[in-house]
Order: C-alpha cells, then structure tokens, then sequence
C-alpha cells in the first residue's frame, strides 16, 4: 500500500480536500475530544501539539488511585497480576516496574510491512488525548512522551499484522511504547526499520521509564482502530464527491440526461446522502451546452443504471460514512482502557477496549467503496463500448484496430473492483480465540481498518479511470460544450495530463490521474466555478 504523504493537510471541514488550513500553528491537546480536522492536521500536516497545563492535574486522582492499590497490594489486573490468561498470576510490589517493561517488550511482536505514517501519527495523538482524559491511571510523563514524538518528526515502525482489535490494538501500541523506551524500531530508509534509540537521541529525547501501569495503559487502546476511521471517512468524502463529479462528466460524454436527477424526483425518496449525491450532479451538469442539445432526444428517454442511479448507489454510500461519522465522534471522546479508574477512585476491569463498534464502521466503509468503484467502472465500459456510446469511437481510440485506445484501461478499473469486492468481505464478524481462550471473541478491527486503506486506494484509482475516460469522451462531442464546471474540472486535468490523440505509455497518465483524484484538486477547480 502507498505511504500516504505527510505534507498536506484538509480544509476545516473534515471532508478531506487536501491543501490550506485554518489552524493555529500548534494544537493544545486536553482531556477533550479531539475534532477529526485536528487529528487529520497532525497526522497528515506534521503540526505540532502542546500539552495543556491541566492535563496534569486531571490526570493525578486517577494516578494516585493506582498508586495507592499498588502500596496496599490490592488485586488489581495489569497492576498487581500478569496480563490475558496469567491475569491470576499476583505481582509483587516490587516487581511492578519490571511487569510494564516486560509488557511493552513481549507484545510489541508484530510482522508484515510498516503502517503508513499518517495512520501512526494519528493512533499517538488519539492515545495521549485518551490517557489526557484521566480514567487510565498513567502519568502525565506517558502523555508528554508521545506528544515529544510527534513534535520530534519521529516516524515509529509499526509492523501491519499483530492487532485483532480486541484487549484493543496491543502489538500496534507497544511497537510505539517500546520506542518511547528506547526500545523497538522506527522508520529507517524505504520499508527498513531502524534503530529507536538513535532517533530519541538525535532528537534530544529521554527514554521513558515506564512506571506502574503506565505500559498497559499504552497498549489497551483501540486508537490505531479509530485513527483508520477518522482518516477513512475524510478519503471517503472526498472519493464520494469525485464519483460524482465523474459521473457528471459520464453523463456528458454518452448524451445522457440529468432529468432523473431532479429535485422533485429526489424528494419522493429523500435519503441524505441521495440528496447530497444528486445535488452534487445538478450543480456539476448545470447550463451543460451538451445536454441541452439532446433533452428531448428518444435515446435520452431512460439510461443505463449506471448513469440514472447513481444518486441513489452514490448516496447510500454516504449514508453508510454518516453511520461512521457517529461511530467516530462517540470513540474521538471516549476513555478506552482496562482496567479504568472512576471518578469516585475505585479501580475496575471492563471491557471497552472491545473494537467491535469500530470494526463494524470500518467495514460498512469497505463496503461503500466497493460499491463506488463497481458502479464507477461500469459507467467506464459503457464509455468504451461503442454500441453503448452513442457514437464514440471504439475505446475512445482515433484509429481502432490500429490503436486500442483506453482498452486495457478498463481491464485494470474492472481488476480493482473485482478486489474491493474480497476486500469488502467483512472482518468483523470472523473471530479467532487467543490468550488460553481468556480472549475468547475479537473484533478483527485492525484488519477491517486496513482493508479499508487498501479499497480506498483502489477507489482512487478506479475513479481516476473513469475521470480520464469521460474527459475524453466530452472532447470527443467537441464542437460541442461541456457546461461550466465540468469544463472547468477538464482544463485542470489537462493541466497535468495532455490529451491522447495516439496511444502512449498510459501508466503515467493513470498515476498521474490518481495522484489529482487524491489531491481533490478537480473537486476545489470546478467548485470556484459561478454559474
């Protein structure tokens, strides 16, 4: 999968255009929730977060509980006892410091390639917020730790495989915690890991001795869950309003017509996100010179369903993001430990570091980003199809036969569709058993968080397909006008890719096609656009 560039950060709206933003130049992390742009800003745009005064003081009842349990030899788990299935093993005092480093080091142990950087600078900022809030009994220390790795650029190498989402993300957190000790491997050159204690000291950090408590408090987190949310949901918005605006450009390009999408029509079924998708696609198409000139032709009468449904396909999609939306904004506030310290002192077990409610958000995402691509892919094959164009040359090709044209474009949009339909399979209703069956039902949330990554890049692609397919096919009605904003979104891609008049090397073009899908660059183009 693609390392996602940390260079770039989305408008304030959460919707995830990437370019300028509003913030202050650095963020103040509190026990609040954190808002999805702040967590997107330091997560993709490197800013930097300073820990509010009060922190420490909200922080300390909950620390002097645990504290306390410790000196009276209560029995408290991850305290005073082992961790999972040795939960019934008791830890002498004196042992407490060894247990947390022992902790960190035993389940920081997992394998596969690393996780994009965004995705790890996100889980650090959503865990020191979550310990911030003061239910988990760590020290402040363990909060200043991870902000000072963010701030120091340091990129921790999380290995992909090791969470099911359940005792929260342990392998992800500890691979942060053991750098925070020195320990463990951050980013080296390419995919390689490098030494942690090197980067700490180049960076002027201290190793953090870990106290009582504050390793486990690291590790039963289910933010590496929750960061995959927050930055799926902005890729998602932004890939669902490209969908659109690639079907408008559809529409123009096979003679279409934009009179199902009528406001009168969307009403009957009013939906939100068909409301939204069906908005969009009367603003794109609006004073199109191409549709005007065929309104009332017999061949316009009803279209494919690819075309004439694509509020209702488009918009259930964004129906299932609002569901995540809920999901995200419950957990972006939310205290996930185990056990936890109540306002009242009392220190119990619980089992909010369950992924389940993140797992089945990140799976319904999987799924609307199946769909798009699918739907998208079929208006791409319609494009090429010249018994289905109304008149285009076959493959969009000028000399066909001699030249295939986007041919094999096709092919590799109707490959990625194929795999966004595996990757949709859903990972949370599976569950493997671990820990001598203490552990006994997991949420796979990590695994359905990284599905999700691998669709979405897979969306981009498969819309990048089609944005190319139907520039061309517009062109090809020339004398013939696109109306203003679709025009406007056309001259920008030509911008960065030149027409095909002949078959050329078309990787290049693709990527370059995607990179613009990415960006949003298109959707901020046609929206400067009066009408």
């Amino acid at each position: 999968m693609r390392r996602r560039s940390t260079a770039a950060c989305p408008r304030d709206d959460d919707r995830g255009h990437r370019g300028g933003h509003p913030y202050t130049p650095h963020m103040l992390l509190s026990s609040a929730p954190l808002r999805p742009a702040q967590v997107v800003a330091v997560a993709r745009g490197g800013e930097r977060v300073d820990v509010d005064g009060r922190v420490r003081s909200t922080m300390a009842p909950a620390r002097a509980a645990v504290e306390r349990a410790l000196a009276d030899r209560e029995v408290v788990y991850g305290v005073t006892t082992g961790f999972g299935a040795l939960a019934d093993t008791v830890i002498p005092p004196e042992d407490a410091h060894h247990l947390q480093h022992a902790l960190v080091r035993s389940h920081a142990a997992g394998m596969g390639p690393p996780v994009e950087d965004d995705v790890v600078r996100a889980m650090i900022l959503l865990r020191a917020r979550t310990l911030a809030a003061g239910h988990s009994g760590a020290r402040v220390e363990v909060v200043e730790a991870l902000v000072a790795l963010l701030n120091a650029g340091i990129h921790v190498h999380v290995p992909e495989h090791g969470s099911l989402g359940a005792s929260g993300d342990l392998a992800p957190m500890a691979h942060v915690g053991a750098v925070l000790t020195g320990e463990g491997w951050v980013r080296g050159d390419g995919d390689r890991p490098a030494d942690a204690s090197g980067a700490l000291a180049g960076a002027g950090l201290t190793p953090l001795d870990l106290r009582v408590k504050d390793g486990l408090s690291l590790l039963n987190a289910t933010e590496g869950m929750l960061a995959m949310l927050v930055l799926g949901i902005v890729d998602l918005h932004r890939l669902a309003d490209t969908a659109d605006l690639t079907c408008a450009l559809s529409v123009e390009a096979v003679l279409a017509t934009d009179r199902p999408y009528a406001q009168q029509l969307q009403d009957l079924r009013p939906h939100a996100g068909q409301q939204t998708s069906a908005a969009n696609l009367r603003r794109w198409l609006e004073r199109s010179p191409i549709l005007a000139s065929h309104r009332h032709s017999r061949h316009a009468v009803q279209d494919a369903y690819s075309l004439r449904c694509a509020p209702q396909v488009h918009g259930a999609a964004r129906d299932l993001i609002t569901f995540g939306e809920r999901t995200r904004d419950i957990e972006l506030g939310a205290a996930v430990d185990n056990p936890v310290v109540l306002d009242d002192g009392r220190i119990e077990s619980c089992g909010n570091f369950h992924g389940q409610p993140l797992a089945f958000a990140l799976d319904t995402l999987a799924m609307a980003s199946a769909e798009l691509g699918a739907i998208s892919e079929r208006r791409t094959d319609r494009l090429l199809d010249r018994s289905r164009s109304h008149g285009l040359p076959p493959f969009l090709a000028r000399q066909a036969g001699v030249e295939s044209g986007f041919m094999l474009a096709q092919y590799t949009a109707a490959s990625l569709v194929a795999e966004n339909r595996r990757l949709a399979v859903p990972a949370s209703t599976d569950s493997i058993p671990t820990s001598g069956m203490q552990e006994d039902h997991v949420s796979l949330g990590w695994s359905a968080g990284r599905k999700l990554r691998r669709s979405l890049d897979n969306l981009a692609c498969i819309l990048a397909i089609e944005l190319l397919t139907a520039a061309a096919g517009v062109e090809a009605r020339a004398p013939l006008m696109p109306g203003p904003r679709t025009a406007t979104a056309i001259r920008r891609l030509r911008e960065h890719i030149p027409p095909m008049p002949t078959d050329r090397f078309l990787a290049a073009d693709l990527d370059a096609a995607r990179r613009l899908v990415e960006d949003g660059e298109l959707l901020t183009a046609a929206d400067t656009v009066a009408t």
